[in-house]
């Protein structure tokens, strides 16, 4: 019996088999050394000049140091109910390229923010340079700092759209504070987002070893020529898998070119929630991709020009669409003022919009995750922060909860638990009134009064 069910489990086999023809290589193959008996196969000359465009940049940062076992701690805190607080130095390593022969150089914004000393050396040179912060821009990890020089050999600048996945490329920097590094990668992908890392994100992703100290580099092709800023890794171990990002050079350029202009990066906007489509979707719309508009903001250029929830967005100036991170990632790209033809399916009809772009300043709708002011995070009065921060009954006005480290507001002298009770000529009963009185003053200058523990000051701001 056993003998049978074996023979029928055969015959099923071979009367249902089907051959198959595989796409075959070649089977007639040569091995070749690269070069003859005298010659090395080398990528030197080609990134000789890349090098020497390529800084050490080290930081200081003052912090606040309170944990001590020392008498005098003891006794202050047995007297005062605190520790007397200990200034910090804390020293971080990284890497800049230089982009102009008189000592412009672009690194990572979090390489030098909040830096109270940001030192430079060049390669194969030990001299010190102090360097001057630019600007910074937190969305895209950016930023410039200057140093006071002369014939600098400035990067050579490549173009995004030309970069391949394979592409050999190689990264330059100072990982670890050991001193100028070279590896060796290709580009693994193109056009990374929603890792996380930055608000604009449009990463290269190679495989070329980047390491802590390499944030603010080089990331060059064969030729030597400038691709991206090496910025980040994604880890389990803390060394190198293989997987680092930079970010790529249109970026690069354009950034750079604003922060050394102005100082700072605004950007163009439209004043939109967006999402994604998903299977869900695919149903009601024609185009299967772009980037769904689920909220209009009140008064934003959205808003003038007559966008509506359920819009999809496929194009922006001849630009496609694929998914909410790209229409974000385009319309960051433009300045405010900058007019822009989007195209759209609303209700399985296409349309064209022809729109002049706001900016978040312009189109101000503040929340408390929102930095106005120059460094201030908001908050209305309620129970919960009116007891948190001891305020009086009768207070009104606009509660500061945080102040930026470092920045405008804080150097103006703005504190955390400060309120707002007017700008300018309006008295400031919450936030919708902030809201109000910066659209009118926008940039100028603007004579903030604040209610301090039961005192008034007057700070000024731009």
């Amino acid at each position: 019996m056993k003998k049978k069910i074996i023979f029928f489990c055969l015959l099923t086999v071979s009367i249902f088999a089907k051959d198959i023809t595989f796409n075959n290589a070649s089977s007639d193959i040569k091995r070749v050394v690269p070069n003859s008996q005298n010659e090395i196969y080398s990528f030197y000359d080609s990134i000789k000049i890349a090098k020497k465009s390529v800084v050490n940049i080290s930081t200081n940062k003052k912090q606040i140091e309170t944990k001590s076992n020392s008498l005098n701690e003891l006794f202050f805190k047995e007297f005062f109910g605190a520790r007397s607080p200990k200034k910090k130095l804390q020293h971080s390593l990284g890497s800049g390229v230089i982009i102009s022969e008189d000592g412009y150089i672009v690194t990572n914004n979090h390489v030098v923010k909040n830096s109270d000393e940001i030192i430079v050396t060049l390669p194969k040179n030990t001299k010190e340079y102090k360097a001057k912060l630019i600007g910074g821009d937190e969305g895209s990890d950016l930023a410039v700092i200057k140093i006071e020089a002369s014939g600098l050999t400035p990067a050579l600048l490549g173009y995004s759209g030309q970069l391949k996945e394979g592409d050999v490329v190689f990264a330059i920097g100072n990982p670890f504070g050991i001193g100028e590094t070279i590896t060796q990668g290709i580009i693994s992908a193109l056009n990374k987002n929603r890792m996380g890392i930055n608000r604009y994100e449009n990463f290269i992703q190679t495989d070329a070893s980047i390491n802590p100290g390499n944030s603010g580099g080089a990331l060059v092709d064969s030729r030597g020529a400038l691709i991206g800023i090496n910025s980040a890794i994604i880890t389990r171990s803390g060394g190198n898998n293989g997987v680092g990002f930079a970010i790529p050079v249109d970026m690069v350029r354009n950034i750079t070119k604003k922060l050394i202009s102005s100082g700072k990066v605004i950007r163009g906007y439209m004043g939109v929630s967006i999402g994604d489509m998903n299977k869900d979707f695919k149903a009601i719309y024609k185009h299967q991709k772009g980037a769904l508009v689920l909220d209009i903001q009140k008064d934003s250029a959205s808003h003038r020009y007559g966008l509506k929830r359920g819009d999809l967005i496929y194009e922006v100036n001849g630009r496609i669409i694929k998914n909410g991170i790209d229409l974000q990632t385009i319309i960051g790209s433009f300045d405010p003022s900058d007019k822009i033809v989007i195209k759209l399916e609303r209700n399985k009809k296409e349309m064209v919009i022809n729109m002049t772009l706001g900016t978040k300043e312009g189109d101000i709708h503040i929340s408390k995750a929102d930095e106005v002011l120059g460094g201030l995070f908001l908050s209305d009065i309620d129970k919960e922060n009116s007891h948190k921060y001891r305020l009086k009954s009768n207070i009104r006005g606009v509660l500061i909860t945080n102040v930026e480290p470092k920045s405008k507001a804080e150097i103006a002298g703005f504190q955390a638990g400060d309120v707002i009770i007017a700008i300018e000529e309006m008295d400031i009963k919450d936030i919708s009134n902030v809201e109000k009185i910066l659209k009118k003053y926008d940039s100028k200058l603007k004579r903030i009064y604040i209610n301090r523990y039961g005192r008034i000051y007057l700070v000024a701001i731009k």
